[in-house]
């Protein structure tokens, strides 16, 4: 499954609307802010149709996934995209985890708690508010909102920078800071970012981290940000997306591939973006001087002119 496909959830008193474009999308939020309602609508719908008093409008089938009976659930399922509530605690098995890898389907999870076996986007962690749009009418419209960005707004020189893993992404990183007198260390993984940050000092930190995949360390990571204003997240998709969004490859169809990657990224051959951004620049490259391997940086990313390429596509962080 691919795309981004618009839902519509909606009865006489409650309309919700929203996009999902991912396999993984997670709606979090405090209680009674109608997160359970959506669910228990679309349950209604499933069960009795249009009798119901719901109507669901979407260009794939919309189900919900609950119960000691998922699996199956699942496996009778291709091409939906399949709700789940929280208090499934299956949602937060390693199980699970396998399933959602390699299915035909998209997820969205209603949750309040971090699923550490999934790899999913901090951009597609969501909220729901109710919105003005039918203040003039009894329905009321339910919106979802962006928790987390991993967008960086204000300018920033670090004194310091902090990359998740300790592959090519790391070596440029590192190099450039050296180059600027910048100290740079690897956390060594995702998992170990939050240890880092909590060893270090009061100058100006930069934490940069795929945000394609970060989604369950997100949440520690951005209330650190608020009680520490000397950090700031730098979270681009991935260091591959930055290289392909760098313009250093001469391929017409890497722009439309990015403007829109969800028509290209099919869920049940990449567990996250991440996974395919790397396919993607692998395949691109090969046979060529700018043959990119993760674990070992080809040296002509350092190349002056790749360099401030790359360097250029960096919103919100200077490291020269």
């Amino acid at each position: 499954m691919k795309g981004r496909h618009n839902i519509i959830v909606r009865n006489k008193k409650l309309h919700y609307e929203f996009e999902i474009k991912r396999n993984i999308t997670v709606i979090q939020g405090d209680s009674a802010t109608g997160k359970t309602t959506l669910i228990d609508m679309l349950r209604q719908y499933e069960n009795y149709g249009t009798d119901s008093g719901v109507s669901v409008e979407c260009d794939v089938p919309c189900a919900v996934l609950e119960g000691r009976e998922w699996k199956i659930q699942l496996e009778n399922r291709k091409g939906c995209i399949l709700f789940t509530d929280e208090g499934n605690a299956f949602v937060k098995t390693e199980e699970f985890a396998k399933a959602v890898r390699g299915s035909d389907n998209y997820f969205v999870l209603i949750t309040r708690e971090n699923l550490y076996n999934l790899p999913y986007s901090v951009e597609e962690i969501y909220g729901i508010r109710s919105s003005g749009k039918y203040q003039n009418t009894q329905r009321v419209y339910q919106q979802m909102y962006h928790i987390y960005s991993g967008k960086q707004d204000s300018l920033m020189r670090p004194q310091e920078v902090i990359v998740e893993d300790s592959n090519s992404g790391y070596e440029f990183f590192k190099s450039v800071c050296l180059e600027n007198g910048i100290p740079c260390q690897s956390a060594g993984g995702k998992t170990k970012i939050f240890s880092k940050l909590l060893n270090s000092g009061d100058q100006e930190i930069c934490v940069i981290a795929d945000g394609a995949a970060l989604g369950a360390e997100m949440k520690a990571l951005y209330d650190w940000t608020q009680e520490h204003e000397n950090v700031v997240l730098y979270l681009p998709e991935s260091f591959e997306w930055l290289l392909l969004k760098a313009d250093i490859i001469s391929e017409g169809d890497i722009h439309n591939i990015l403007e829109k990657p969800e028509e290209y990224i099919q869920s049940q051959l990449y567990f996250s973006w991440e996974q395919f951004f790397t396919k993607l620049l692998v395949d691109k490259t090969q046979d060529t001087y700018l043959k990119y391997q993760k674990k070992k940086l080809n040296k002509v990313y350092l190349h002056e002119k790749n360099k401030k390429a790359i360097l250029k596509e960096i919103k919100g962080l200077r490291l020269e």
